[in-house]
């Protein structure tokens, strides 16, 4: 089992920025992929970006590339995310997310066994 702790969200102003933190605890060896999710209100879970555990690969969607930076330290089992530039739509709760396995579809929740709790960021406008 990995347990997954997010932190750092919060309420910003259109254009603010924030960095939120994954932390992970447990069987964190068997840890291939980490992610982050984010979910609006009324909407579906929506893919943000990911990064090999090993060897540090990312992938952003599109509506965030070039604002926000996913990155780790294995040694303190952490994941980071930098958003700049947010913007109103962007508000959503915050989801980290590890996989046990190597899925191509690293885009899509059932891809992930571990999730954390969520953190809320808001951004006005």
């Amino acid at each position: 089992q990995v347990q997954l702790v997010e932190s750092g969200g919060g309420l910003v102003q259109d254009g603010g920025s924030l960095r939120l933190s994954c932390a992970l605890s447990g069987a964190t060896w068997n840890i291939y992929n980490m992610a982050w999710f984010r979910q609006a209100p009324g909407k579906d879970r929506e893919f943000v970006t990911t990064i090999r555990w090993i060897g540090g690969r990312t992938d952003y969607a599109d509506s965030v590339k070039g604002r926000f930076t996913v990155s780790k330290v294995n040694a303190k089992n952490i994941v980071y995310l930098q958003m700049i530039s947010l913007k109103p739509e962007d508000t959503a709760v915050y989801y980290c997310a590890a996989s046990s396995r190597d899925d191509l579809r690293f885009d899509l929740p059932h891809s992930y066994d571990y999730w954390g709790q969520g953190t809320q960021v808001t951004v006005s406008s």
